[in-house]
């Protein structure tokens, strides 16, 4: 039998075509082709998994499953998997500079396999912020298990001490006697087997030379030529062009369908299971044509709008409130009865899309019983999962493959496109392609939760926080406790059954939460005539929170000058996954036009140890520059089912005139672990040009977006 191909049409390797890297020890180097493997049984890699993840990982693998961190061949290739995936965050980059420190090679050195539910360990997906904190040192502890065992390997072949040894550039070395043997000769015609042990030396933060510095993106430019293949570029022998045809409306059942017309087309297939209805044909046109030309009456249900959103957020609440991530301390009545100033607000923040650069696609083949799809997605076991699931397979007959995608921030958890194209292939008998478009992109993904936040607070003429109660209605738990130390506190989370299917998100509910924590901390301190800098200090213990505090107030020039007319200054932070961030921004509002317009934004940054600053440089940006979209203009407009802007030319993002002066300020803290950046920098940008619009024209706004149509009518005499 042909052996298989992937999706270029190229033969994959021998024995890399089916099943994982875990048949048993027995079997293990008849996959990796002899050589030194750092392993791990299953069940000792849950260590790495938070509570909720072992739990779900447990029970998909047997427990004395063997899998592959590491292997160096006897062609000194060094070969790195991990279930992590690149969605543009240049986690392929940081990961393979951990494990180039440890071996002393330079990064070019590395290899990355990533995201192949077939070849790489379980992983419960790239999202929170994990990736840096837990693949990466475990990354490192492999590397370093390798460098010893090789180190161990030439003391013996030399009868020298190990001691006396060093690596450097692929080989060990003995500098006494100037002999070197390369790490592919050592290995050559072996079979090493090494378990990561409990205690390994690894090389410390002071001594990186890989880490720690601005390395090229390892493929940007593959990326740059066009010459990377994304899902949507991939071609199989044979295969067909999938589309799906989309209901009117979210909820939407098929009453009765016609499908003669499509079928009757040339080389069509049509595809009906319940209702799911697709077509499938040798080119996008035909595949065009026969779904328009498939009739369906539909049954539809009303649905709530978003003109009476967050009425029906506080209507259907889970009763009793106290919900996960929330907290009582203190009495709250106490604390308001002591306060010389007291606020209660209401604040709302609308869904918004995650708006990524690639669309959801999927490429399904079914061949001698297996399932492989090629797609686009945060979590490629979750996605072999739900296939395994779908169509009743074990999962060791379904393959998941994650090319390095166009951008997610944490809206491509789920299957979708996955499902959509496995359906088809299986009923065409041949691979088929499904890509979105980006009306299905903006229409049926899943949304960042919208919320109704209620939050009264109390504070002394000194300045001091006295009460705290924070009521938040749908959007999540993410930044919902303050980090201001208050004495009496109440917060607490309501769960609500969403209008709109709703999920992960850049940030999570902190874009929220710590929107209205710092609104709230700015109008009180213009209760009680407070530089809101100064107040956020006074109430602020945190040393990592302070710090970026200051440092971005001291890059901004806080408290050096004062605002021209019609433009205000402003400032938020918070913390988030590790991240320690806070924004300082100058606004300038037109009275005349009310268009609001960020002038400069200076940010800082901290999450430990600095792995690749010209990449944390990049992540930063890009928070800030999308929490501007959400900050100013992205809501999604929905009414009865149906989502009103599912375009680019209706659903504003931020443009290039959009874009303030920007200063990044990294923080390097070489006495810390290094934590994720992928989340935290985006939650201070949208508070500080609130507050920057309230100097700047007293109204203190209290949603998101802030000024979808600008300030017109709002500014009153001004």
């Amino acid at each position: 039998m042909e052996r298989a191909k992937d999706a270029d049409g190229q033969q994959l390797p021998e024995g890399k075509e089916r099943g994982r890297f875990s048949e048993s020890r027995r079997n293990f180097f008849k996959l990796l082709g002899g050589g030194l493997a750092v392993t791990f049984v299953l069940q000792d890699a849950f260590a790495l998994f938070s509570d909720t993840d072992k739990a779900t990982a447990i029970g998909k693998a047997a427990a004395d499953e063997v899998g592959a961190w590491l292997h160096i061949g006897a062609d000194n290739a060094v070969t790195v998997y991990t279930g992590k995936v690149e969605v543009g965050q240049n986690i392929r980059t940081s990961l393979a500079q951990a494990v180039a420190d440890e071996l002393y090679l330079p990064v070019a050195s590395i290899s990355m396999v990533m995201g192949d539910t077939a070849r790489t360990p379980y992983d419960a997906g790239t999202f929170g912020s994990r990736s840096t904190p837990s693949m990466g040192p475990q990354l490192r502890r492999a590397a370093a298990t390798a460098r010893e065992t090789l180190l161990e390997l030439a003391a013996k072949k030399w009868g020298v001490l190990k001691s006396d040894l060093k690596v450097a550039g692929g080989k060990v070395l003995h500098p006494k006697t100037n002999a070197s043997i390369s790490f592919g000769e050592l290995t050559k015609g072996k079979e090493i087997l090494k378990n990561i042990p409990g205690e390994v030396p690894l090389i410390p933060v002071d001594a990186w030379r890989v880490a720690g510095t601005s390395v090229p993106k390892v493929n940007g430019e593959e990326i740059l030529t066009g010459k990377h293949k994304f899902v949507s570029d991939m071609k199989l022998p044979g295969m067909l062009y999938g589309k799906v045809l989309r209901a009117p409306s979210f909820n939407a059942t098929v009453q009765r369908a016609d499908l003669a017309a499509a079928k009757a087309l040339p080389g069509v297939v049509v595809v009906q299971e319940g209702n799911f209805i697709g077509v499938a044909a040798p080119d996008r046109a035909t595949a065009e044509k026969a779904l328009a030309a498939v009739k369906v009456i539909w049954n539809t249900t009303n649905q709530p709008s978003r003109s009476d959103l967050f009425d029906y957020l506080k209507a259907n609440a889970s009763g009793g409130g106290g919900g996960r991530g929330s907290t009582t301390k203190g009495n709250i009545e106490e604390g308001m009865a002591s306060a010389t100033k007291t606020l209660s607000e209401k604040y709302t923040v609308d869904y918004i899309a995650h708006a990524p650069m690639e669309p959801r696609a999927a490429l399904a083949r079914w061949e001698d019983g297996l399932l492989t799809v090629w797609t686009g997605t945060q979590r490629p076991f979750g996605v072999q999962e739900e296939l395994s699931r779908e169509f009743g397979l074990p999962k060791e007959k379904v393959r998941v493959i994650m090319p390095d995608t166009g951008s997610a921030y944490g809206g491509k958890h789920s299957g979708e496109a996955a499902l959509e194209a496995a359906r088809m292939a299986r009923v065409a008998q041949k691979p088929v392609k499904l890509t979105w478009t980006r009306e299905e992109e903006f229409t049926w993904a899943y949304f960042r939760p919208a919320g109704l936040i209620e939050v009264s607070s109390g504070v002394t003429a000194d300045g001091t926080l006295s009460s705290w109660e924070f009521h938040n209605y749908n959007s999540g738990t993410s930044g919902i406790q303050t980090p201001y130390v208050v004495a009496n506190q109440q917060i607490q989370y309501h769960p609500v059954d969403s209008p709109l299917r709703q999920g992960s998100y850049r940030g999570l509910a902190s874009t929220a939460n710590i929107f209205v924590i710092e609104s709230q901390m700015d109008d009180l301190a213009n209760l009680v005539n407070m530089d809101p800098l100064a107040f956020r200090l006074k109430n602020l213990q945190e040393p990592r929170l302070r710090a970026v505090f200051e440092a971005a107030a001291k890059g901004f020039g806080w408290g050096k000058s004062t605002p021209a007319q019609n433009h205000g200054y402003g400032i938020g932070g918070g913390t988030e996954k590790g991240g320690f961030t806070a924004t300082c921004a100058e606004v300038a509002v037109d009275p005349r036009t009310g268009e609001v317009k960020v002038i400069r934004a200076t940010t800082a940054f901290e999450c430990g140890a600095v792995i690749n600053p010209k990449h944390l440089e990049h992540q930063i940006l890009g928070a800030v520059v999308q929490g501007i979209g959400g900050a100013l203009f992205e809501a999604v407009e929905f009414e009865n089912g149906k989502i009103l802007n599912p375009h680019f030319a209706q659903y504003r993002v931020p443009r290039f005139k959009d874009m303030p002066a920007m200063e990044i300020i990294q923080l390097n803290r070489k006495d810390l672990p290094s934590a994720g950046a992928g989340e935290a920098p985006i939650v201070g940008i949208a508070p500080a040009i609130r507050n920057a619009i309230a100097q700047a024209t007293g109204v203190r706004l209290k949603s998101l977006p802030l000024a979808p149509n600008g300030m017109k009518g709002m500014l009153g005499s001004r």
